[in-house]
């Protein structure tokens, strides 16, 4: 026999308009069920009287949720239908009364994990925090605390760290972002140089290939066939890439590559404007090496060189020219240098058909606000000149 309806609901044009914005806006399940429990039992939509059975049917709820709504919105209002009872010692609720547990939350996890232990885990820090709050907090609350503040711990990257309050670094990271910014000109062409070291790897066993129903499978154990390096140009307004594959990466490979791009890529440049990392083979002296000085001279004389600082190599756009390379191309294991070549010769030719020209956007004006831990203190420098000045006088 249908439960007997102790409440009803007549809802008004407004509380209907509420409850549709937050069924198109909430990514809550609770919350969306508690909306249509409110939007179904009203009566003056329907014109007839529903039992709770069929609004539980319709809702796709429980009869004791939807009791529980409809009572809380005739006595406590459209707020306390749609908010959940906690308990009073829950984790949820405790974490949404203070920031407190929290705060110590986020400094353990941010700190060095304990002696033994490469990085936090949930289960680590559920430990941690019981010892410091000398209370249990779960894993679901601690992991939700991490979440929301964007931490990460199981992770993390290499990256180019450079030291603060850097004038060298600032002075060449402002001079090569500076020639980002320049537009094209055929007469100029802005070039970025790198090189990537490749392991050439052979199989031990031969791979399954993928069928229906299962993924390809390869061997664990590999063959080591020695190592190559790739040479990479890439045309930033253009997107055009242009590699080379070498056994070495001397200073005669280098210099020979730079002769390829002044004399084969763009032999009409009045001026090639070249941005590279400061390796040490990357220099105007490495064409001596490789050939007489009038050539030598006469390649130098075409070149713009600009360099990107210690600690800097991520202002090179060439680092993306290799990572779309790698990850199109070099992400397998390739046997051989010969394989290699017609590998990358075939990905280059059909890449350049449609390349992708490289968008720019971090400026001298961002780095001074995003990197401005790098900029030297002025005052502080004239401080240190008058000190030495007043120093020198007595």
């Amino acid at each position: 026999m249908p439960k007997k309806k102790q409440y009803t609901i007549s809802l008004s044009s407004d509380e209907r308009s509420i409850l549709k914005k937050i069924l198109k806006r909430t990514t809550s399940i609770n919350r969306r069920t508690r909306c249509t429990i409110l939007l179904n039992a009203d009566e003056s939509l329907h014109g007839v009287q529903l039992t709770y059975q069929q609004i539980a049917t319709l809702s796709g709820a429980s009869l004791g949720t939807v009791f529980s709504t409809i009572k809380k919105f005739c006595n406590d209002g459209l707020d306390a239908a749609l908010t959940p009872a906690r308990h009073a010692n829950s984790d949820t609720a405790n974490l949404k009364v203070t920031g407190d547990i929290q705060a110590k939350i986020i400094a353990k996890a941010c700190s060095a994990p304990p002696e033994g232990r490469s990085r936090w885990t949930l289960s680590l820090l559920e430990d941690e925090m019981a010892v410091i709050l000398e209370t249990r907090i779960s894993r679901a609350t601690i992991g939700r605390v991490l979440k929301n503040n964007d931490l990460r711990p199981h992770l993390n990257d290499y990256w180019c760290i450079p030291p603060k309050a850097d004038a060298e670094f600032v002075a060449a990271m402002e001079d090569v972002l500076d020639v980002y910014q320049q537009p094209y000109d055929e007469n100029r062409p802005l070039w970025c140089m790198d090189e990537k070291p490749f392991q050439l790897l052979g199989e031990s066993r031969k791979p399954i290939p993928m069928r229906p129903g299962d993924i390809a499978k390869i061997d664990s154990e590999y063959k080591r066939n020695g190592t190559c390096s790739i040479f990479c140009f890439i045309q930033p307004h253009t997107g055009k890439i242009i590699h080379s594959v070498e056994e070495s990466r001397t200073a005669v490979d280098w210099a020979e590559k730079v002769k390829f791009l002044v004399d084969e890529v763009c032999p009409d440049a009045e001026k090639i404007v070249l941005v590279m990392d400061n390796l040490n083979t990357h220099s105007t002296a490495s064409l001596y090496k490789a050939f007489p000085p009038e050539e030598a001279r006469r390649i130098a004389r075409k070149l713009e060189i600009h360099y990107t600082p210690k600690h800097g190599s991520w202002l090179d756009i060439a680092e993306i020219g290799i990572n779309i390379m790698t990850k199109q191309c070099l992400n397998r294991r390739i046997p051989d240098i010969e394989t290699l070549k017609k590998e990358l010769k075939e990905w280059n030719d059909k890449y350049d058909q449609e390349p992708t020209k490289i968008n720019w956007q971090f400026t001298n004006e961002t780095s001074r606000v995003k990197l401005k831990s790098l900029y030297p203190d002025i005052e502080q420098c004239k401080e240190q000149r008058d000190k030495l000045r007043e120093k020198k006088s007595q």
